[in-house]
């Protein structure tokens, strides 16, 4: 729990300094500091320096009753204090209720918000949509005073409250928190998937409260400055009424810009000065072991004793349902499946994402099954569970299934529900369910495609031992057997990256020059290139070169333009580049030795992971 505390503390506090926190930073800098000028306001609308010469307070008479005659401008003197110095003391806690809100809202949210709206039924982006409706209503009540007043109407039936329009600062805050949306490290994501499995408890509450305390503690300092600057300038404070226009201005700007997607981008043009920090904090042994304790919701609900690739059927435990599943393709008009009525049929769930050579090498034995026993009692269904960002996005997953010919069911799991339920790890992985809705063999990578099909044989026999089954399938096998070059990634989310010469810069467009040669199975490269999280993004007079050893070399491209290939610096192809990125196919039917691969990149085309073959 003490290093639940400190990590996530830690974590915080890293969070909000980093570049995805910048769009909100504008917001949390003026909402401390659009209340009443220093010198305050009387009821009346006079101010205490226009009251001192008539001799009069604020409200025309002190605490006690009586007229305060001799009161200075600045309220100094012995006078009991006047309303106008009360309210700026009440003014100076708004910067404390606004990042109380944000704290709160953006906690309750990840933890919450998902197990609230499955069960009222309500779209997963309703919060956000409503954080962007209360920050645009709070900054058109500071741009007038007339609807601050009428927000804040309700209020005032509190005893002893009067209407105060500056103090909505909580409100201000709950809407903030729902469009805070930090950069996802570890801790953060254990958060998001505790949130999004709804396995709560004390541990990822205390997670949760130490994150949202550090991620508080830096913006309360900056609401607080920006708060102090304007009670301490006096153009600030003799242009109060502007200055909280501007605010509102800002307010709507920002809600504005989050609802258009305008943000998103940010990131990618700021470098990542904390990405380091945060590795060491929240990537170390023991944060790394308790973090994936905790995301993993408890004990895994198929048994570990269930060996992987065993030959023979086993008893793993009762099927997991297909839980979160955002969309079903290949099913009549998209109906969803679940393992309960798929009862009396043997079915194979298989874990993929289409742009994994990994996964795409076995779907000629998946469709080959399908088609073979598919009138025999065996159902497919194909669990699509993202590697990176762009296989999120509905159309890519419908255009790339489609492309590579996948005909059975497949299930849209983007927010890894049923991948957790299954306390899966792998792409691709396979998981065969008898016909009582058992799991009786767990298979993990490529390979031993015939130990597989003998099992569903096995299996369809068992459930309908009357049937007569068809020949087995003769789908040659393409897993690797040499030894060869590791899968590569090529953005800085998979650090460290397998690189030759100087290391790479995050989030900063960068000229780099080849070194004098590259260590093994790494990468090195030369012109303007931009590396992001997933990818690397080419510019002018981009090359990339790759010592690799294998006889077939894949790269999941995006954007459009073309790449030049050269393998032992001959020139071999031009791989065209468009559309949503997939896989390319760069070298086919290699030596198989050790070879150089060398790139020419049009700008603007990504590239985002080497896989071999």
């Amino acid at each position: 729990m003490i290093t639940l505390v400190v990590v996530g503390f830690l974590a915080g506090v890293i969070t909000s300094i980093s570049p995805c926190v910048l769009p909100v930073l504008p917001v949390v800098l003026t909402a401390g500091s659009t209340g009443k000028p220093a010198a305050g306001k009387s009821a009346a609308g006079k101010s205490a320096a226009d009251t001192t010469a008539t001799g009069t307070t604020a409200t025309g008479t002190t605490a006690t009753g009586t007229t305060a005659t001799g009161t200075t401008a600045t309220g100094t003197g012995d006078q009991t204090p006047s309303e106008s110095d009360l309210e700026v003391r009440r003014r100076s806690w708004r910067p404390y209720g606004v990042i109380a809100g944000l704290v709160l809202s953006f906690c309750l949210s990840t933890l919450f918000g998902s197990l609230i709206l499955s069960e009222l039924h309500l779209p997963q982006d309703f919060l956000r949509d409503a954080g962007i409706v209360v920050l645009v209503i709070i900054g058109m009540s500071l741009i007038s005073s007339r609807l601050g007043e009428l927000l804040e109407r309700p209020f005032a039936r509190i005893p002893l409250r009067r209407v105060n329009p500056d103090s909505n600062g909580l409100v201000l805050g709950l809407g903030l928190g729902l469009l805070f949306v930090p950069c996802a490290g570890p801790v953060l994501a254990a958060i998001v998937v505790v949130g999004a499995t709804h396995h709560i408890g004390i541990d990822s509450v205390v997670l949760t409260a130490a994150f949202g305390v550090g991620v508080g503690v830096p913006l309360l300092v900056l609401a607080l400055a920006g708060d102090a600057i304007t009670r301490r300038t006096s153009v600030l404070r003799r242009n109060n009424r502007n200055f909280r226009i501007a605010g509102g201005l800002v307010m709507i700007l920002v809600a504005g810009a989050i609802g258009l997607n305008l943000t998103d981008g940010l990131q990618r043009h700021v470098p990542g000065y904390t990405t380091a920090l945060q590795k060491k904090v929240e990537e170390n042994k023991g944060a790394s072991k308790q973090l994936r304790e905790l995301s993993a919701g408890g004990p895994p609900e198929l048994s570990v004793t269930c060996a992987e690739g065993a030959l023979t059927p086993q008893n793993c435990g009762r099927a997991p349902n297909f839980t979160g599943i955002s969309h079903w393709l290949n099913t009549p008009d998209g109906t969803p499946l679940n393992v309960a009525g798929l009862r009396g049929k043997v079915v194979l769930v298989d874990f993929w994402t289409y742009s994994c050579i990994n996964c795409q090498r076995t779907l000629p034995h998946l469709e080959a099954w399908y088609k073979a026993y598919n009138k025999a009692g065996l159902v497919i269904v194909g669990v699509h569970t993202p590697e990176f960002a762009f296989e999120h996005v509905l159309s890519n997953v419908k255009s790339q299934s489609k492309a590579l010919g996948v005909k059975y069911p497949v299930a849209v799991d983007n927010q890894y529900k049923t991948w957790n339920a299954y306390d899966n790890a792998y792409w691709p992985a396979d998981y065969l369910i008898d016909a009582k809705g058992e799991v009786r063999h767990i298979g993990f990578g490529e390979g031993d495609y015939s130990g597989t099909e003998d099992l569903i044989r096995q299996l369809l026999l068992q459930a309908h031992p009357k049937e007569n089954l068809p020949v087995p399938t003769e789908i040659p096998d393409k897993t690797p057997t040499q030894q060869q070059t590791p899968e590569t990634y090529l953005g800085y989310h998979y650090n460290p990256l397998h690189t030759s010469g100087v290391p790479l810069k995050a989030n900063e467009v960068t000229r780099y020059d080849f070194p004098a040669s590259l260590t093994p199975n790494t990468f090195a490269l030369s012109g303007v290139w931009t590396e992001d999280s997933e990818e690397l993004t080419a510019g002018k007079r981009a090359q990339l070169k790759l010592s690799y050893q294998a006889h077939d070399v894949y790269l999941v491209m995006g954007g459009k333009g073309t790449v030049t290939v050269q393998v032992n610096g001959k020139p071999t192809t031009q791989v065209k580049v468009s559309g949503p990125p997939k896989l390319y196919t760069l070298v086919k039917n290699g030596s198989g030795a050790q070879g150089v691969l060398t790139l020419g990149v049009s700008p603007g085309v990504q590239a985002y992971d080497f896989t071999f073959g």
